[in-house]
């Protein structure tokens, strides 16, 4: 028998059996990490009338993942179940989270928070803003309307424990933070990954489903792969080659590599030169980093070195792609910059099989306003009250969250915002801004779990889930390998009663801006659809310049949400239907009419439109990056000891940052939050496999269970990242059965990025010893 779907009644179901429960068939894109893969989803209605699901699978038809997926795709289901997950708002009450009504919970938030601008002004509320916003779409459309309604300079995100060094270097180099070159692995004959495991991770900062199938098809047509790494990680040990490089000194081999292009006469531009600023220059300042220069401190011979740097430029193409490892590191906007030197040196910027710029159907600020010019990145605007930190892209370094709390004056942050993240896990020296939350005067979350971080908030309100929400890849699909569009509906309805997740942010916004707790969301949707359509309207550029703003919002219907203006971004969007104008263009419609997708085509050169630097040019020697390079020569006089030990973290597929913890299927087996260590030093310190040990940073210190083995380099250990579930009052029980512990109990909140203030999570001095 045939139904209709509740979520979108234009469709109709079919019933597995005749007469029996009706099931149908639905299709999203998974949102749980940046791969955006396609599923295929099974739910059944039974004869009351509630559905769930009973099957996820990959979508085969899926135009970008052809069928693939990873474990974590297909436990969204138990997400969905998960009784841990919060349903409804909750408020602390004499040291006990209450469940409590929307309308009972928004009136607290309004005391709490209110109390606290009210008696130390807003600059005294903080805001940190996790990971897995940049993977939903409410999220990404209304964050800003909520940050700035708080109006505090004290805003915090994850960025800062990740990506900001590449987001600098390439707004430095190409004028916005996400104008991100990105490897053209389906065409590119030589790949040169370093600090990247995407067959773990699944790829960052390059979405791709499928990098293990895209991995062995370079290796296939002839092509190669080569992982620098100080562990032979899963991509690693299906490479070419691995290089075990010591951990931390990534920017002195790319300084290097580019130094022997130089000096061999190996540079060769070819047609980017004319969109060239800054080439001498650049050149000039990494004349020191000789080969021989950085071999002792990198662990890398001189030889080897210059034969990587001879390997990219003959290649017929190349890529070079640094992640994680490269950014989570001291010299980490260095190394970002010397990546896209590398590409740039060697021609292989913004040509196909090299590394080129997504256009992407929603667009973004490289298809708005005037092609090939703009502003460029500022820096620095502010900077934090204790160390002086400096501010980029509107936030302050995360690894000053916890001493802006707990150092005592003016400014002092009494009051914190969280909005689905759980720094506690995630930031460094832990334990110090773990007490310093105890110590808040008010502190409001937007999250599903009762976690490490959230256990300290008075009031915690909740989304829905991933299953009840609609989504779009905003953020991603501006990084994708190929330009791809995927709208994915709702696939099972919320109870009634509870708000999507734009109206809970739009009714905390509201809050912070003074207005009644009840009132209507809407009216910041509203807004951020007016603010959107008047710079459509008013880009002279743009399709739709000179148009009444009044007819386009009529078009959109009159259904708030995300979904409307998405369909504004869409339409006024590079392959956008432009209200009419291009009538074969894209729309909403049309990819709801694609359930699997539309594929845009593979990326495409887009120099020099795709800038927006003042000058108009790829600017290759940015001033703020040239004045860190004494820096980082002063790096080479360090000594070296093999002795020294220096820990890394490290990825696992079936794992997502913290949260993905409280699913069964995904933690259940070996333990895998265990302490690698090489058997050179296993023996050297008395560790045995599978026996405890302790190791000790400057900051902290945890016990972990060893694991010796020999894919990792001698005088390097590693720990995995998100672990430590065993804090009183987190309401995660399967997470807690398997706690594991927190790595960045051990990372050093003083040590940090010189250019970007991000946190050195990697190349960590410890010592380590039997427990």
């Amino acid at each position: 028998m045939a139904v209709v779907d509740p979520v979108r009644p234009d469709l109709e179901s079919e019933a597995a059996v005749a007469g029996g429960p009706a099931t149908r068939t639905a299709f999203r894109t998974c949102p749980l990490c940046e791969a955006g893969c396609g599923l295929e989803i099974t739910v059944v209605r039974d004869d009351d009338g509630a559905e769930r699901v009973t099957r996820i699978r990959g979508d085969r038809d899926d135009v970008f993942s052809h069928g693939f997926i990873c474990p974590k795709g297909s436990t969204l289901r138990q997400l969905h179940d998960d009784p841990d997950r919060l349903r409804g708002p909750v408020v602390k009450r004499d040291g006990e989270f209450v469940e409590v009504g929307w309308d009972e919970a928004f009136a607290e938030v309004e005391r709490v928070l209110g109390g606290a601008i009210e008696a130390h002004g807003r600059t005294a509320v903080g805001a940190y803003v996790g990971n897995p916003n940049a993977h939903n779409l409410g999220a990404l459309l209304f964050l800003k309307p909520v940050l700035r309604a708080l109006g505090s300079p004290n805003v915090f995100s994850a960025s800062t424990v990740d990506q900001r060094p590449k987001e600098i270097s390439s707004g430095l180099m190409f004028g916005a933070p996400l104008t991100v070159p990105v490897p053209d692995i389906d065409r590119t004959d030589h790949l040169l990954l370093l600090g990247a495991n995407p067959l773990e991770s699944n790829g960052s900062l390059a979405t791709a489903p499928d990098w293990p199938g895209r991995l062995e098809a370079i290796r296939a047509r002839g092509g190669r792969v080569v992982v620098v790494d100080p562990r032979r990680t899963k991509t690693a040990a299906m490479a070419d080659e691995w290089v075990a490089i010591r951990p931390g000194t990534d920017a002195l081999l790319l300084a290097a590599m580019a130094a022997t292009l130089v000096e061999e006469g190996l540079v060769d531009v070819g047609p980017l030169a004319d969109h060239l600023a800054g080439l001498e220059e650049a050149c000039a300042a990494l004349a020191p980093f000789t080969a021989e220069a950085v071999a002792a401190s990198t662990g890398v011979a001189a030889d080897e070195i210059r034969r990587l740097a001879r390997d990219l430029a003959a290649a017929p193409s190349a890529a070079v792609y640094g992640r994680m490892g490269t950014t989570t590191a001291e010299f980490g906007t260095v190394a970002s910059w010397l990546v896209d030197v590398l590409n740039t040196l060697t021609g292989n910027l913004d040509r196909p099989g090299g590394a080129m710029f997504t256009r992407p159907a929603a667009g973004s600020p490289t298809t708005r306003g005037a092609p090939g010019v703009g502003r460029g990145l500022r820096l620095g605007s502010r900077h934090s009250r204790v160390r002086g930190l400096a501010e980029s892209l509107g936030e302050l370094p995360v690894s000053c969250l916890a001493e802006e709390i707990d150092t005592p004056g003016e400014g002092q942050i009494r009051a914190l915002v969280t909005i689905a993240g759980n720094p506690v896990c995630s930031t460094p020296n832990s334990e110090r801004l773990d007490a310093a939350l105890d110590g808040l005067d008010a502190m409001v979350s937007v999250d599903i779990y009762i976690n490490e971080t959230t256990r300290h908030a008075d009031v915690i309100l909740p989304v829905p889930s991933a299953l009840e929400k609609p989504h779009y890849d905003l953020a991603l699909l501006q990084l994708a390998i190929r330009n791809v569009a995927n709208w994915s509906e709702p696939i099972l309805r919320r109870d009634e009663g509870t708000p999507d997740e734009w109206e809970v942010l739009s009714r905390l916004a509201l809050v912070l801006q003074g207005m009644a707790a009840t009132a209507d969301p809407a009216v910041v949707e509203g807004l951020v659809l007016d603010a959107l359509l008047a710079g459509a309207v008013g880009d002279e550029h743009g399709p739709v310049h000179g148009r009444d703003p009044a007819e386009l919002k009529a078009a959109l219907g009159d259904e708030p949400g995300p979904a409307r203006i998405l369909d504004l971004m869409l339409r006024v969007g590079p392959y956008g239907d432009a209200f009419g104008d291009r009538p074969d263009g894209l729309t909403l419609e049309r990819l709801r009419e694609a359930p699997h997708g539309i594929d845009l085509g593979p990326l495409a050169p887009r120099l020099p439109e795709v800038l927006r630097t003042p000058s108009g040019k790829v600017e290759l020697a940015p001033d703020v990056v040239l004045a860190d390079l004494p820096r980082l020569a002063e790096a080479l006089a360090r000594p070296v000891d093999e002795t020294d030990l220096r820990l890394v973290g490290r990825r696992d597929v079936r794992s997502n940052n913290s949260w993905m913890h409280n699913v069964e299927v995904l933690v259940k087996g070996k333990a895998r939050c265990t302490l690698h260590v090489h058997p050179d030093d296993a023996d050297r310190l008395g560790l045995v496999d599978g026996a405890e040990a302790t190791v000790t940073s400057r900051v902290g210190a945890v016990t972990a269970p060893v694991q010796v083995t020999d894919a990792i380099r001698p005088g390097v250990v590693s720990l995995p990242h998100g672990w430590g579930h065993d804090r009183p009052g987190v309401q995660m029980g399967v997470a807690g059965r398997h706690a594991g512990v927190n790595s960045n109990v051990l990372t050093d909140d003083a040590v940090v990025d010189a250019v970007s203030g991000n946190a050195v999570l990697n190349g960590i001095p410890v010592e380590v010893a039997p427990a």
